[in-house]
């Protein structure tokens, strides 16, 4: 799943030099030198995992940048509004999904030139 800036950022990244840090000032360091300014992505990151943890629908699609393929029930999914993302919320993020985003350490995030990935991928 892919989301916009402010409204998102956080892309499922697999390629160009991955770093899997040991901590905060690992992450922000890496952060900084491939995506540019930390502190941005961890206030946006934190309050996307808040988001996410209490159920809020709304604060989640507005993370997302537009339009956005998803896969439900199997089928790709093109996903154009934060309504959208809304009404399919519960067939959008996936136990697995809200897993991995609530349970996900800034530290151990995976970072590299396309963004951060939360868990394995699912995010």
């Amino acid at each position: 799943m892919r989301f916009g800036w402010g409204a998102g950022l956080l892309v499922a990244a697999v390629s160009a030099a991955p770093a899997l840090a040991g901590s905060v000032a690992d992450v922000n360091a890496r952060i900084d030198s491939v995506l540019g300014d930390s502190a941005r992505y961890q206030t946006t990151i934190t309050a996307f995992q808040r988001s996410v943890s209490a159920g809020s629908k709304e604060d989640v699609a507005a993370f997302v940048r537009y339009p956005i393929v998803v896969t439900i029930d199997g089928k790709k999914t093109t996903i154009r509004s934060a309504e959208a993302f809304v009404k399919r919320y519960d067939a959008i993020m996936t136990p697995g999904i809200l897993k991995a985003i609530t349970a996900q350490k800034y530290e151990d995030l995976f970072v590299n030139d396309q963004g951060v990935m939360f868990g394995n991928g699912q995010a």
